[in-house]
């Protein structure tokens, strides 16, 4: 089940495998005809795909995929430096729970005064509600337990607290969510922590909230770690989430 926020657009930019202009003609075609998308441009000489749309990225990242059966990298989010973190979540080490609960969630700046957070969090009771927040620390050491308290900034203003309520999710478990919310900055987020809990509170999943590229910040083609390309880590990614 998707929980949405109001019509406010994003940057997105992607690093598709297709080299051709039949391509990126089908391609641009597909997005043009949607309502969500505007500003398309897309380039198969150095394949990219940019992009601003009102619809959560990872089903745009999707829609590219199966559009052209090939893979698609989401390269950078955002409109300025220091505006887009991300947050890998994985269950809880010290509180097993019956599924493995993973996801991931990002954090985009729309502007001075809002944010977009958006993601999705498999493996949680199918059908079921589940509590999202951002926690004061980055501290995983005791599991999601060392995470403290939400997060509460210096200078709280009205619904700028970490506590940003409940996704529902479906059939299978999973929960897709963007929503909007003001006084939030992404810079103040980094370092800190993204906590999921069940209906009864129990913490099940968490990640740290790191900084993400943002729009040609990132020219990487190569893992340094490992020596994948981004398509063997794309391959990787999808297997894991399967």
């Amino acid at each position: 089940m998707t929980e949405t926020t109001p019509t406010v657009s994003t940057k997105l930019e992607f690093l598709v495998d297709f080299n051709q202009q039949e391509q990126a003609d089908r391609l641009r075609k597909l997005l043009t005809d949607r309502k969500d998308i505007t500003h398309i441009d897309i380039d198969p000489s150095s394949k990219r795909v940019v992009l601003d749309t009102t619809e959560q990225s990872s089903k745009i990242q999707k829609l590219i995929e199966q559009s052209l059966n090939t893979n698609a990298v989401l390269l950078g989010t955002g409109k300025s430096a220091g505006a887009a973190a991300v947050s890998a979540l994985y269950s809880n080490i010290n509180r097993p729970f019956e599924r493995r609960v993973h996801g991931l969630v990002r954090f985009i700046q729309a502007d001075d005064e809002q944010c977009i957070i958006e993601g999705t969090i498999d493996g949680l009771l199918p059908n079921s509600p589940a509590k999202i927040n951002i926690h004061e620390y980055g501290d995983l050491s005791n599991g999601c337990d060392s995470c403290g308290d939400h997060y509460q900034p210096s200078k709280p203003s009205n619904g700028s607290n970490g506590v940003l309520g409940q996704v529902m999710t479906d059939e299978s478990g999973t929960a897709d969510f963007r929503l909007l919310r003001t006084h939030l900055h992404v810079p103040d987020l980094i370092g800190r922590s993204f906590v999921v809990q069940t209906s009864d509170s129990q913490r099940v999943a968490c990640g740290i909230i790191a900084r993400s590229a943002g729009i040609f910040e990132n020219t990487k083609r190569l893992c340094a770690c490992s020596g994948a390309t981004v398509w063997q880590e794309r391959q990787d990614v999808k297997k894991s989430f399967q």
